[in-house]
């Protein structure tokens, strides 16, 4: 991949796209660690005198504004960016000017007069052109800029606008976060050391197949738990000795009973390498948090090389504030899924 450190990034204007697609609750973030992942990519780029804009999405609202960026349609505030801008300035050390737009004269004037913090644009999926990925779209997205800069690995599997299109009409470079997941996906992918552990759950057996595929032909054992065990069972999945399914559960199937959680934490306590995508039941909800708790107090006691992945992971290290004590947490559920399956990357491929 071309490298950020390969550019010269002094008085360019450049576009990042980051992942702030994060949880809110009352117009405030819940989650910081997405936010936070950007920050050593935007102090790299203003430390060498760089004009910095941040692209995201946040949700999935509808698309109300056309290519030519007619503001007509009315956006729903739930999904702005706006409401990001207090917490991101403490979380990102930075002061942020928030643009109302991701494109035209207003986007050229704020960079026109930066000269502290960065920008922060409006939510790209307002524009119906990003999830199209309109050529269109995307030359309007780049038109303001000099250079663009993918730091969002968890959204590097879509083929969107912001993520690959932009990437073909301006010197396209990996950021560092960026840089630094896919080094620690491939350890995981490619060198794990044995015995070696994989555990996924969450919901979607579709989407989880593939990499469960991928693990049984390299890894000892996979634990999976959450819908995703339902799903296999109740559609009668076939699968090696390596995979473990749950031998109990609650009545409404929301959870593990014990049987399941001691047997899970003895093939854990003994694991090297740990890869986990996914809680083991409903954890939102007590008292179905049980064994997505204790399979996570004995991942943190194994002393593997733990690498975390997916929203509802993180949501469950932040909340027991443990996320220092994971080897490596990815800002990537799907996207990790996806890379970990061995499957091409959009965002990726791009830039090589």
């Amino acid at each position: 991949m071309r490298k950020i450190q390969e550019a010269d990034v002094k008085n360019k204007k450049v576009l990042v796209r980051v992942d702030f697609n994060v949880g809110l609750a009352e117009g405030k973030v819940k989650e910081s660690f997405k936010i936070a992942s950007a920050k050593e990519t935007v102090d790299y780029l203003l430390n060498r005198g760089a004009k910095v804009a941040l692209m995201s999405h946040l949700g999935r609202p509808a698309a109300v504004k056309t290519l030519a960026g007619d503001p007509t349609g009315k956006i729903d505030p739930e999904f702005s960016l706006r409401q990001i801008v207090s917490d991101a300035e403490i979380i990102l050390s930075e002061k942020i000017t928030f643009i109302s737009d991701c494109t035209g004269v207003a986007v050229k004037e704020a960079l026109d007069s930066l000269n502290d913090g960065v920008l922060l644009l409006e939510n790209v999926r307002f524009y119906p052109g990003d999830e199209a990925n309109d050529e269109n779209f995307a030359r309007q997205l780049a038109e303001n800029f000099d250079l663009f800069v993918n730091d969002a690995f968890s959204a590097s599997h879509r083929d969107h606008a912001s993520v690959t299109g932009v990437a073909k009409l301006l010197p396209s470079y990996a950021g560092l976060r960026l840089q630094e997941e896919i080094h620690e996906m491939n350890i995981v992918k490619d060198h794990p050391v044995h015995p070696a552990v994989a555990i996924i759950g969450g919901a979607k057996i579709e989407t989880k197949l593939p990499v469960i595929q991928f693990f049984e032909e390299k890894y000892d054992h996979i634990l999976v738990g959450g819908k995703i065990a339902n799903e296999a069972a109740d559609q009668k999945m076939q699968f090696s000795q390596k995979v473990v399914l749950p031998v109990d559960l609650a009545k409404d199937r929301f959870d593990m009973f014990a049987q399941t959680i001691e047997k899970y934490k003895q093939v854990i306590s003994g694991a090297k390498t740990i890869v986990w995508n996914g809680p083991m039941g409903k954890f939102e909800e007590k008292p179905y948090d049980t064994g997505t708790n204790e399979v996570l107090s004995a991942v943190i006691k194994s002393g593997a090389y733990v690498l975390m992945g997916g929203g509802e992971s993180v949501e469950i290290l932040e909340e027991q504030n443990v996320m220092v004590r994971i080897s490596y947490v990815s800002t990537g559920g799907g996207a990790m899924l996806e890379y970990l399956s061995g499957n091409p990357m959009p965002g990726i491929e791009v830039l090589k």
